[in-house]
C-alpha cells in the first residue's frame, strides 16, 4: 500500500466513501504524495509520452496554426498566447521556435502557462527560456487568464481532470464511490440516486456508466469568456470524443496500463474527454488529430525532415509520424476541439 493509499484508507474510515473526482484528485494534487506534484512523469523516464514529446512536427504545426489564426484576425496586439498544462515545455518551445520569423507575433505575445505543479514549472523554465528572450508569466487557474485576445493551446489536459461517475441501477443514477473493503480501497454505489444533471443520451440499461468532467466546464467557461469579449482561438487536444459515455477512468504506471486503485500517488489517472460540453454550443470546429495534422502539412514536413537522417534516426522519424497520424495510433483516438469568437473564420486544421 502506498503512503497515499494509508491516508486514503484513514480519510474513508473517518469521513466515508469518497467521490471518483476527490480520489482523482488528492492522487494528482495531494501537496507531499501527489503524482504531478512530486515528480516528472513525462518522457522515456516517466509514465507516458505525450505528443509533443513524441515529434517536434506536432508542435511547430499546432504553432504556426495558431499564428496563422492570429493573422487571419487582424494580428491584434497585445495578445496572449497561453497554455494549459505545459508539461515540461516542450510544446510552447516548439511553438515559438516555428513562429520565430512571423512578424510581430513575438512582439505582441505575453506568454503564459497555467501550471500548478512547482517541479514542472521549473522545468518548463529551463525548457522554455533556452532560445527564447521572451518573459514567461504562470498562473494557477485559467480564471486568473489576462482579459485581452487569447490564442491557447491545451493538449492533453483535460483527460487529467478530476471526473465524477455515475451508475445506472435499479431506475436510478447513483455516483461511483470509493471506499474500503478488507483493508483496501474499492469501489462502490451511493446509496440514493444522486446524479445533479440530464446527461444527453437515447437509451439507458442497468450497469450503465457515465462521466462528468464539472472543473473542465468550468475552466473551458472562463476561456470562453476571453474569446467572446475579446476573440482568439483555443485548440483543445485530447483522446477522447465528441460525446464520451462508459468507465473510461484508467491509471497508467511506467508506461503500461495499471489498476486506478492499485498505486495512489504513483499512478498517472486519467479519463476520456468529452468534448461535446467542452464546446457549450459556442462557435467550434471538430476534427481527428490525425486529420487536423495532415491538412496542417504534416506529410511535406516530414519528408523534408527525412532528407537529412539515416538508419535508426530515419526509422524513428518515420514511427513518429505514423504514431501521429495513422487512425491506429493516436490519429483517430485523439480529437481536436477549435473553439473561437462567433463569425471568425475557421482555425488552419479545419474545413
Amino acid at each position: 500500500m502506498t503512503p497515499l493509499a494509508q491516508l486514503l484508507v484513514q480519510r474513508i474510515r473517518e469521513n466515508g466513501p469518497m467521490s471518483v473526482a476527490d480520489y482523482m484528485a488528492e492522487c494528482l494534487l495531494h501537496p507531499v504524495h501527489g503524482y504531478y506534484t512530486t515528480r516528472d512523469p513525462f518522457g522515456v523516464a516517466g509514465d507516458f509520452t505525450t505528443a509533443p514529446e513524441i515529434s517536434q512536427m506536432f508542435g511547430e504545426l499546432v504553432g504556426l496554426a495558431l499564428a496563422q489564426a492570429w493573422l487571419d484576425r487582424g494580428a491584434p496586439a497585445p495578445f496572449t498566447l497561453a497554455e494549459l498544462g505545459p508539461g515540461r515545455g516542450t510544446l510552447m518551445a516548439d511553438i515559438l521556435r516555428a513562429t520565430k520569423g512571423v512578424p510581430g507575433f513575438h512582439a505582441s505575445a505575453q506568454v503564459v502557462l497555467v501550471e500548478a505543479s512547482p517541479v514542472l514549472r521549473r522545468k518548463q523554465q529551463e525548457t522554455i527560456s533556452r532560445g527564447h528572450d521572451l518573459g514567461l508569466r504562470w498562473i494557477e487557474a485559467a480564471g486568473d487568464l489576462p482579459e485581452k485576445p487569447l490564442f491557447l493551446v491545451a493538449n492533453e489536459f483535460f483527460d487529467a481532470l478530476p471526473i465524477h461517475q455515475y451508475q445506472f441501477v435499479k431506475g436510478g443514477w447513483h455516483e461511483r464511490q470509493i471506499g474500503v473493503r478488507d483493508g483496501a480501497l474499492a469501489f462502490g454505489l451511493a446509496d440514493g440516486p444522486t446524479l445533479p444533471y440530464t446527461p444527453v443520451m437515447h437509451h439507458r440499461e442497468d450497469g450503465m456508466v457515465i462521466e462528468e468532467n464539472r472543473i473542465g466546464r468550468f475552466i473551458m467557461r472562463q476561456v470562453h469568456h476571453r474569446l467572446h469579449h475579446h476573440g482568439g482561438v483555443a485548440l483543445v487536444i485530447d483522446y477522447g470524443d465528441w460525446r464520451s459515455r462508459g468507465d473510461t477512468l484508467q491509471a497508467l504506471r511506467a508506461h503500461a496500463f495499471d489498476e486506478p486503485l492499485a498505486h495512489p500517488g504513483e499512478a498517472d489517472l486519467t479519463a476520456h474527454v468529452d468534448f461535446e460540453p467542452l464546446a457549450e454550443q459556442q462557435a467550434h470546429f471538430y476534427t481527428t488529430q490525425g486529420e487536423f495534422l495532415t491538412r496542417l502539412g504534416i506529410d511535406g514536413r516530414a519528408e523534408r525532415l527525412a532528407r537529412n537522417l539515416t538508419g535508426d534516426a530515419l526509422e524513428s522519424h518515420r514511427a513518429a509520424h505514423r504514431r501521429l497520424t495513422h487512425p491506429e495510433e493516436m490519429g483517430s483516438l485523439f480529437k481536436v476541439l477549435a473553439v473561437t469568437s462567433a463569425g471568425s473564420p475557421p482555425p488552419p486544421g479545419f474545413t
